[in-house]
């Protein structure tokens, strides 16, 4: 398909179609908290939508009321597989009276649309949808297959994605990766090649229980946790001196986000235990074994100077991601973001991690591009510019047409 094919295939969009679904996937509560009603419903009423298109869909329960879809479409062609992906759950909208509007109206003011998960990311998702019926619709030419992955529970562990990998959801039919996948997520329509890696983890600290008047008596845990959280301020400076500042991700973090002791709040008990929780954010340049074995250095010190026992629980792992800049999937995107932006691609990095960091880890080339601002995400009063949801439906179409016909 020549450039200009793309960029007409790209602007039979139907632009009310993009912005109508936005509208209708944000006012279905999808909020990942108990009580409420998870994403089964937005998954169903997907699903079905693109079993109506023509899709062969599947539908994998992976906790109850958690569902993860997968649509396929094959043009009968030998050639390259595409994933565009994009989550169905949104995190809490907290107190609604902090909102100017109601956070699931999907109203439209302004030039956008208003509600929780506009940005983060329903809009994107909507864009991906769309863009997928409109190249199933008009895209007689494509070669190979596009498969839309939906998975839940982004926002929390990721199991969506996990499920999907560990099911095979992003392979081929010859069982190799799947030759690139555009994440959706918000960042501005830049291309973010880049993305932190992300390890979560809980350290305890067991001393011996005493009263608070004979701290003698027993063996006090919190000052060991506090010299543990010095240490990271240490091990932090010493990873940014000997990394620098990364041009799309800036440095990588150490954070302390959680304390507690004991479990129960007597402030004259010297409890037996206290807790840590630590997020750490990282950049190429730095492996995640490496961070592992500083910190038990520091805790067996720790252990011998304060006699105490420690225990570090990791809770999650998810590696940093560098997509090479002359992968197929990469150069696909720069060239529709002159055909359907009129502009040369900007660059960015995602702060944070995505459901693409398991494909990546996969061996799944991955961009990560789609509408909305980068900062707006879990806020109140949260928005996506209409325009961007235009625009990022038919960078994901043009994008595609040129991938699946080279």
């Amino acid at each position: 398909m020549t450039p200009l094919e793309a960029r007409e295939l790209a602007l039979t969009v139907d632009a009310d179609a993009v912005v109508h679904l936005a509208q209708m996937l944000v006012r279905m509560d999808s909020v990942a908290a108990p009580g409420r009603p998870f994403e089964e419903a937005i998954a169903r009423f997907l699903a079905a939508r693109l079993e109506v298109s023509g899709f062969t869909v599947t539908m994998t329960e992976v906790a109850p009321q958690r569902l993860n879809v997968v649509a396929d479409w094959d043009s009968g062609r030998a050639g390259k597989l595409l994933i565009l992906e994009g989550h169905t759950d949104v995190v809490t909208e907290g107190e609604r009276g902090a909102w100017t509007r109601d956070p699931f109206s999907g109203e439209i003011a302004d030039g956008a649309l208003h509600g929780r998960g506009s940005a983060d990311m329903k809009g994107g998702l909507a864009a991906a949808v769309i863009a997928a019926e409109t190249l199933k619709m008009y895209g007689s030419s494509l070669n190979g297959g596009l498969r839309l992955l939906i998975p839940c529970d982004e926002e929390g562990m990721m199991t969506g994605i996990k499920r999907m990998v560990a099911d095979g959801q992003h392979l081929r039919s010859d069982g190799s990766p799947a030759d690139g996948a555009i994440i959706c997520e918000p960042e501005e329509l830049e291309l973010c090649l880049f993305q932190r890696g992300g390890i979560r983890l809980r350290v305890t600290f067991t001393g011996v229980q005493a009263h608070g008047a004979m701290p003698y008596a027993g063996r006090n845990p919190i000052p060991a946790l506090a010299r543990f959280i010095l240490e990271l301020r240490v091990m932090q400076d010493a990873l940014q001196a000997r990394l620098g500042e990364h041009p799309m991700l800036g440095h990588a973090w150490i954070t302390p986000t959680v304390l507690e002791a004991g479990s129960w709040p007597q402030l004259n008990v010297m409890h037996a235990t206290a807790q840590v929780g630590v997020d750490i954010r990282t950049v190429p340049g730095v492996t995640h074994a490496e961070i592992y074995s500083s910190l038990h250095e520091i805790l067996a010190r720790l252990e011998t100077e304060e006699r105490v026992q420690t225990q570090l629980e990791v809770i999650d792992d998810r590696p940093w991601t560098q997509t090479a800049p002359d992968a197929a999937i990469v150069r696909s995107l720069e060239a529709a973001c002159e055909l359907v932006l009129g502009r040369p691609a900007r660059y960015g990095g995602v702060p944070g991690t995505t459901d693409g960091t398991f494909l990546h880890k996969a061996g799944v080339p991955i961009v990560t591009v789609g509408p909305g601002d980068r900062e707006i995400p879990h806020q109140v009063d949260e928005f996506v510019r209409v325009d961007e949801l235009v625009s990022s439906a038919r960078l994901y179409v043009a994008a595609a047409a040129l991938f699946l016909t080279t």
